[in-house]
């Protein structure tokens, strides 16, 4: 790591008119100004292990110097109107819009989707953000008699701490910078350390449209999160990972009673009924298991095929994955990426190596990676995994990577209760040309999200969160909002 002087480089604001923004250099963004550190370090790049550029090492100086200054902008924000604060998204959005081609090359150097998909990302985000820009909380009347009028409103908690992941973090910085700023909350980005870049940058551009200590970001390594959960002053933490790291989130934040919000991993079933055009949804089925190298809470994670189809279904969809090109993001013709990082990586070679020595049976792939991948980049081939054990690791665990099982059933209760089966429960799907069929089997998985004939179908107005292991709370739509807020109950006496 390379230390650099301890400096602070104003912001050049423009009021909201033609931002200026590079993206060679990376800060912190403390009050408004981008600020470096004494310390930096680096990630790098998962399709080629070269470096990406440095960037700051927080220190618990650095929370409190952006905690004091998220406080003291707090109670002038609070104080602006709905609408101000929603032009300001909106502003912010086209702003992002504006460069969605350098945020695009930046996502695919740091986290290694292909390009289309990191478009993609860029595009869901300024949807999140205009969304958010009308939607409102309003009050609920409990009572209104001659005698008197009760009123249930929300109030904004004050700071928010936006613990990011590193597999979406455009979209999933957005997604908690929308409904903090519309419900008045000022807010502090962590990204993850693996994935800091379009982070800074964000909060670097939100400079130009957010008043001072509104939006900021603080970039560090693992000790960076515990310093914000750990926190007196902060009054929120949402945060988007894993379950073991939500519940080290969930236990430090006991201490100071903070607010939680936690989205976290899933092990999502998808149920294929023997009545279904298995050529017609096969290549969806393909895209939402293996999208983004499968790095998605909500991707398929078990696909449970009837036994009346299962052979034809299996040839076929290992078929079509089969033709999925892996390579680095910048190959247009890619659709599978590297996985993110060495950590990860680590993780589902070793699901790879449970092959053999579980004697699955890969239907396609299942070729273990070289553990040393540098130069070469944190790429798998797809793999399929034909009807393995129920009790199995890539049928009781979240691989985060693309390696999939696809298991037979025949009666309805049974496949039920296998897609139940854990402590899972963030999304589930079943697929049938019987819709009143389908509908019914959909209203006994226990998820936060179920679809019927599709799966990861998210909106910015719809709520979204896990059940069981799988979350606390819910994000986006109006009961994401009041997550952001106090509800007050509010007793008004007549004729006194």
């Amino acid at each position: 790591m390379s230390p650099s002087a301890i400096s602070t480089v104003v912001a050049n604001g423009t009021n909201g008119q033609n931002p200026k923004l590079e993206f060679e250099s990376y800060y912190n963004v403390i009050n408004n100004d981008l600020t470096n550190t004494a310390r930096t370090r680096y990630n790098i790049n998962p399709a080629t292990t070269e470096p990406n550029p440095e960037v700051p090492v927080s220190t618990q100086e650095d929370v409190n110097k952006a905690v004091a200054a998220a406080r003291a902008a707090f109670k002038p924000w609070s104080n602006t109107t709905l609408e101000e604060r929603g032009e300001k998204l909106v502003a912010y959005a086209d702003a992002i819009e504006g460069y969605k081609h350098e945020f695009a090359k930046l996502l695919t150097a740091e986290q290694g989707k292909p390009l289309a998909q990191s478009y993609q990302e860029i595009g869901m985000a300024t949807t999140w953000l205009r969304a958010f820009s009308t939607m409102t909380i309003p009050d609920e009347t409990i009572e209104d008699t001659e005698e008197r009028r009760i009123v249930l409103r929300y109030t904004p908690l004050g700071i928010v701490a936006g613990l990011i992941p590193w597999n979406f973090p455009i979209l999933l910085a957005v997604g908690k910078i929308a409904p903090a700023v519309i419900t008045a909350n000022t807010l502090i980005l962590k990204p993850s350390p693996f994935a800091p870049y379009c982070n800074l940058k964000l909060a670097e551009l939100g400079t130009h449209f957010f008043p001072p200590g509104v939006l900021q970001v603080l970039s560090g390594e693992e000790d960076l999160g515990p310093m914000f959960t750990t926190h007196q002053d902060i009054d929120k933490i949402a945060f988007t990972g894993s379950i073991a790291t939500g519940k080290k989130v969930m236990a430090a934040a006991a201490p100071t009673l903070k607010r939680v919000t936690l989205e976290l991993g899933g092990n999502d079933p998808a149920i294929i009924c023997d009545d279904v055009d298995v050529e017609a949804i096969i290549p969806k089925l393909a895209i939402l298991s293996f999208l983004c190298c499968s790095q998605i809470c909500m991707m398929i994670k078990r696909l449970y095929i009837h036994e009346n189809i299962y052979p034809r279904f299996l040839s076929a969809f290992t078929s079509h994955t089969a033709s999925l090109k892996v390579g680095p993001g910048t190959d247009p013709e890619v659709f599978i990426g590297p996985v993110q990082n060495k950590m990860q990586f680590d993780k589902v070679r070793s699901m790879y190596q449970h092959i053999s020595a579980e004697k699955w049976t890969p239907a396609l792939g299942g070729s273990v990676p070289d553990a040393n991948p540098k130069g070469k980049g944190y790429f798998f081939e797809p793999t399929i995994i034909d009807n393995p054990p129920d009790d199995s690791a890539i049928v009781t665990d979240e691989p985060f990577g693309p390696i999939l099982p696809c298991l037979k059933w025949k009666d309805e209760d049974d496949v039920i209760a296998r897609a139940n089966e854990g402590k899972w429960g963030l999304g589930a799907s079943v697929w049938s040309k019987d819709i009143e069929r389908a509908e019914r089997m959909a209203r006994r998985l226990e998820a936060g999200s179920v679809w019927v004939n599709s799966h990861f179908d998210v909106a910015p107005g719809v709520p979204f969160g896990g059940h069981k292991w799988s979350g606390v709370g819910m994000e986006w739509g109006v009961l994401g909002l009041k997550g952001y807020c106090n509800p007050q109950t509010l007793w008004l006496k007549k004729g006194v």
